[in-house]
């Protein structure tokens, strides 16, 4: 099942399905700006990485003297979640724990994802409920596609990222088994630019710790239209997309993979989220598109 909201503005595609961003179709200049999720290089286009974010070591944890097992992102962008609300310009998706996800994940939930607009913005809202009795543990992140190019008849190289500040950071590699490395590389010396290049992502995304901005945007250096992604709240950033395709993936992460020399224990996992029995948790992206 499909889902629309809209406005006078901007027109919003969601997927039951992992409650998945699909579309935006900009009302004025009829650009499409979310990737179109070609299976021959990657089939998805937004979905949500809860209860964890990237690769467990030996997609295994420990909890309680316990060992549990999830793959790379967890399981809710494969799950079908609940239209609990639907308006013209706004909407809310709803998944629950189940016997089965409480095979891989012990704890009772509610993860509810809003989407809404106003003007020119799409606003993406998570907010997770730990529905039982104990403190709850969990990561969760965004991993939305935009197509690159945006315009027929320019190119992927005349696309850049542009940060709200100069930065100085540096990239965090991932290993063949989706980890995180120990050494960090330079990446923005003095600068607030990533000129867009399909070799950026030859080994893996890249992964961010620690910037300064709270907003990067999508552009081009032949026409004028692209996007302000702002993502307060979010301490990790990863950009990534697959080998030879035409997109870029921006994403804000609460949670991040296992590091290389990581003991496995969720209590101790890097940028793990954390709440007490009855609390709610809720962070927010917005993304502006001209």
């Amino acid at each position: 099942m499909e889902y629309s909201i809209y406005n006078n503005h901007l027109n919003i595609k969601v997927k039951a399905k992992g409650a998945e961003l699909f579309s935006v179709v900009h009302q004025h200049n009829n650009l499409e700006y979310m990737w179109g999720g070609d299976p021959e290089f990657w089939g998805k286009t937004s979905p949500v990485l809860f209860p964890i974010v990237g690769a467990l070591k030996d997609n295994t944890y420990l909890f309680n003297n316990q060992k549990y097992s999830l793959s790379r992102h967890g399981f809710a962008r494969d799950v079908t979640f609940q239209v609990e609300n639907h308006r013209e310009d706004s909407m809310v998706f709803l998944l629950t724990s189940t016997a089965s996800s409480l095979q891989h994940y012990p704890f009772p939930f509610e993860l509810r994802i809003h989407y809404s607009i106003t003007n020119h913005t799409l606003h993406v809202t998570y907010e997770v409920k730990n529905t039982g009795d104990d403190q709850m543990y969990f990561s969760l992140g965004a991993h939305p596609a935009f197509k690159v190019p945006l315009v027929s008849g320019s190119a992927y190289t005349d696309h850049y990222l542009e940060f709200s500040k100069t930065e100085i950071c540096s990239r965090w590699p991932i290993s063949n088994e989706g980890l995180i490395n120990k050494d960090p590389e330079p990446l923005l010396q003095n600068t607030n630019k990533i000129s867009l290049n399909k070799n950026l992502f030859d080994n893996d995304a890249i992964v961010l710790k620690n910037l300064q901005s709270r907003k990067v945007s999508l552009k081009c250096s032949t026409h004028h239209h692209g996007l302000e992604f702002s993502f307060e709240g979010f301490p990790f950033l990863g950009i990534w997309a697959a080998k030879n395709a035409d997109f870029v993936c921006i994403e804000p992460w609460c949670g991040i993979a296992d590091s290389v020399d990581h003991n496995q224990q969720l209590t101790a996992k890097e940028g793990i989220e954390r709440i007490s029995s009855g609390e709610t948790w809720s962070r927010t992206w917005h993304v502006k598109f001209f």
